[in-house]
């Protein structure tokens, strides 16, 4: 006993550490830790803001159908990197899922992933997301390239990049919703 008193400290790192190598529970806790320190992302800078200009871009949707990202322009849009396996990515969903509940019909939203369709529709089934995923037909523009998983662009209908954030981030907070309705009405 007198083992454990002096000990507990490493015993629960020996035990978290033996949790996060062990596949089927490394997942959950990355997510949930994910999802505690991720905060509002940051608009740019005005002066740093780029304008997209190449909006020829070809996905397609999970069903095969071709999408272009040319139909998005003037539009507000919000284009997010992502994968299944990406613990970020995981953790920033539900938040992605609520603000396409409260935009998706009056904001664009693209969520591109490189996964084979049954492994991303596998994925929409389990959480019930009903956010449309693309997958890639071809590069995207230079001026949208993802450095990272995840990473979102937030778009105006100027096209300019107000949002360019790698890593997880809150996307479901009053400040994101604010920011969109001033887009939209801009």
């Amino acid at each position: 006993m007198k083992f454990l008193k002096k000990n507990w400290g490493n015993l629960l790192f020996l035990v978290a550490i033996a949790l996060l190598m062990i596949p089927q529970t490394r997942m959950p806790i990355q997510v949930f830790v994910q999802r505690i320190i991720s905060f509002s992302p940051s608009e740019v800078p005005e002066e740093e803001q780029t304008i997209v200009t190449d909006f020829n871009w070809t996905l397609a949707n999970l069903d095969g159908t071709s999408n272009e990202l040319a139909t998005s322009k003037g539009k507000v849009t919000i284009i997010n990197f992502w994968a299944t396996w990406c613990a970020p990515c995981v953790a920033e969903m539900p938040a992605f899922q609520n603000l396409y509940d409260a935009f998706g019909d009056r904001v664009d939203f693209y969520f591109v992933s490189n996964e084979t369709p049954e492994t991303l529709q596998a994925f929409l089934d389990k959480n019930n997301y009903t956010f449309p995923v693309q997958r890639y037909i071809t590069a995207p523009p230079g001026q949208l390239k993802a450095e990272g998983l995840p990473t979102t662009f937030v778009l105006s209908k100027s096209g300019k990049t107000v949002v360019k954030k790698v890593g997880a981030a809150d996307w479901d907070n009053e400040k994101v919703k604010e920011m969109l309705v001033a887009l939209l009405a801009g």
